[in-house]
């Protein structure tokens, strides 16, 4: 059973305009094409659709029960017609917690005004590499290694590392930084599969904290807002998600965070090198 989307358009055309001739007419064919077409349709099917009356035509019952069915596909069909037309005009930023930080928006203004022809659309993917396996983005702002046989990456900028705790912390509060020795003592909340804290940050100190897995950003603020853990995380998370209980202070001798753009290796997106030296000269500054 072989239908086509010319088929469908033709007998949606010939329901809604009642004739076979204003059909023709408004498709820019002869009759002679509409009846044919249907016809073949109609064989598909195995029941007519159309049946003639003396103004034109009129739907039978398997019509009436197909229309609705032919205008969904006609209108799936559209939809990824204006997506092929318009996908090389967008570009996708994808990221899993935090986008580029407190350089976010002005990354998104700046683009808009810069690159008319080309739109930038950010897309929140909880995964390693925030959407970009998924086919979800074009490009994604990572803060972990990348794949290198699979991802091509690019480091356009390094962040502070943050410590983030609850805001009542008796301990913590009135501090205006703290270090990783202190941070060993604690509970550590962490996203094992995106974050970018693990047990190496403490490896050669013979002091490495406990534990607790979390699955997202909202779940890892929950609990250091409950006073569950403390967590470490980059100052772009500072920006991009503040929340009332949870206070952010850097870490002293904490490792900067690299910041990288990853795009899969076999395609580079239309837009990318423009990207990347938006993106390096906000973090520049």
């Amino acid at each position: 059973m072989e239908w086509t989307l010319r088929e469908l358009r033709v007998f949606v055309t010939a329901a809604d305009t009642g004739s076979f001739t204003d059909a023709a007419a408004q498709l820019h064919v002869s009759q002679a094409a509409v009846s044919r077409t249907i016809a073949g349709l109609e064989k598909i099917v195995g029941d007519r659709l159309l049946r003639r009356v003396p103004r034109g035509c009129e739907l039978t019952a398997a019509g009436q029960q197909i229309l609705p069915l032919a205008r969904r596909v006609l209108a799936e069909a559209e939809s990824f017609t204006e997506f092929l037309h318009s996908r090389h005009g967008v570009l996708r930023l994808g990221y899993a917690w935090a986008a580029v930080g407190r350089h976010t928006a002005r990354l998104q203004r700046d683009w808009a005004q810069r690159q008319a022809d080309i739109e930038l659309e950010l897309v929140r993917h909880n995964s390693p590499t925030a959407g970009l396996a998924e086919g979800l983005c074009d490009v994604a702002v990572i803060r972990r290694p990348t794949d290198e046989k699979r991802f091509a990456s690019v480091i356009v900028g390094l962040e502070r590392r943050l410590v983030a705790f609850a805001s009542d912390d008796e301990q913590w509060s009135g501090r205006r930084q703290l270090s990783m020795a202190e941070i060993a003592d604690r509970t550590v909340i962490i996203d094992p599969r995106i974050g970018t804290t693990s047990s190496e940050l403490w490896e050669g100190s013979g002091h490495v904290p406990q534990f607790i897995v979390s699955t997202d950003v909202d779940t890892w603020l929950d609990a250091i807002a409950a006073g569950r853990g403390v967590g470490t995380t980059a100052e772009a998370t500072a920006h991009h998600h503040p929340r009332h209980g949870v206070t952010y202070r850097p870490i002293k001798d904490g490792p900067r965070i690299a910041v990288r753009l990853a795009w899969w290796r076999d395609h580079r997106p239309r837009g990318l090198d423009e990207l990347v030296d938006a993106v390096t000269r906000l973090y520049s500054t």
